[in-house]
């Protein structure tokens, strides 16, 4: 009777267990970002993919130049719009704060390219921020990299179609403003994408590895895809959130598969 009593307890709280975690379980399953067609505001990575040919932007001159042709070396490509009264200038800041502290020199190692994906933004613009961007840094040496290192681009309305196109960057235009996620691109010197970088916080191993990775022309997994995994885009309040019905979830699944695993083989013992 105990024996049975004991089964039906471990199968009551299994049962327990899987209703409260299937919702959780399912939404990792659900990959949201499977297919281009079933994101609407997000990253959908196109690892191992090429940027394509023709991409026309507007450079701090004022000059229009081709995208293909200022990759020469490994590149962090930066999608914002400059008058966000959201997430970009976390991001940027972010960027500022990690190129501060890697050991590897923009212009020289790698180099961060700033796009705008709004086409009514002017370059003067761009300018503007970058000087913004640049007094966040300490690093006199890294100050004075970083202004032919990290450049400020505009574009128009197709080329931008094209460029978050084919790096799987989607946004949405609500009024005057957009919805968007805080996501790099890096690209090889030869324009293949071979990492995405997401959130608001970069470390300095992270970004110094996905630089390594992409002079090589090697593709690789996205690093924080367990912190994706935490956290969730909230498109309204234009930040990342913590989930905590996931996370909370998926311990009480652990602790509780532990519990039921201490119970078995303890019974087991004591059957022998």
């Amino acid at each position: 009777m105990k024996f049975k009593f004991f089964k039906i307890s471990v199968l009551g709280l299994v049962a327990i267990l899987l209703l409260y975690i299937s919702p959780v379980m399912a939404q990792a399953i659900i990959d949201p970002s499977a297919t281009d067609d079933d994101v609407e505001i997000g990253v959908v990575e196109h690892l191992g993919d090429y940027l394509p040919d023709g991409i026309k932007l507007i450079n701090e001159q004022g000059e229009e130049v081709f995208l293909n042709d200022l990759i020469d070396k490994p590149t962090v490509l930066n999608f914002v719009y400059y008058r966000c009264p959201g997430i970009c200038s976390p991001l940027m800041e972010a960027v500022a704060a990690v190129m501060d502290k890697s050991d590897l020199t923009p212009g020289k190692d790698y180099q961060v390219f700033t796009i705008s994906f709004d086409p009514t933004e002017t370059i003067d613009l761009g300018i503007r921020k970058k000087e913004n961007y640049l007094n966040l840094m300490n690093d006199t040496a890294k100050i004075e990299a970083a202004k032919t290192g990290w450049k400020f681009f505009t574009s128009d309305s197709l080329s931008i179609a094209r460029v978050t196109n084919a790096t799987g960057f989607k946004f949405k235009k609500t009024g005057n403003d957009y919805l968007h996620a805080a996501s790099l691109s890096v690209v090889s010197p030869d324009g293949e994408i071979t990492r995405y970088i997401n959130g608001l916080y970069f470390l300095p191993f992270e970004w110094k590895m996905s630089i390594i990775e992409a002079a090589k022309g090697q593709p690789g997994p996205t690093f924080n895809k367990v912190l994706r995994y935490c956290f969730s885009y909230d498109p309204e309040g234009q930040t990342y959130v913590m989930n905590i019905t996931k996370v909370s979830g998926t311990l009480i699944l652990f602790f509780g598969l532990m519990f039921l695993l201490v119970l078995i083989f303890k019974k087991k013992k004591k059957v022998i």
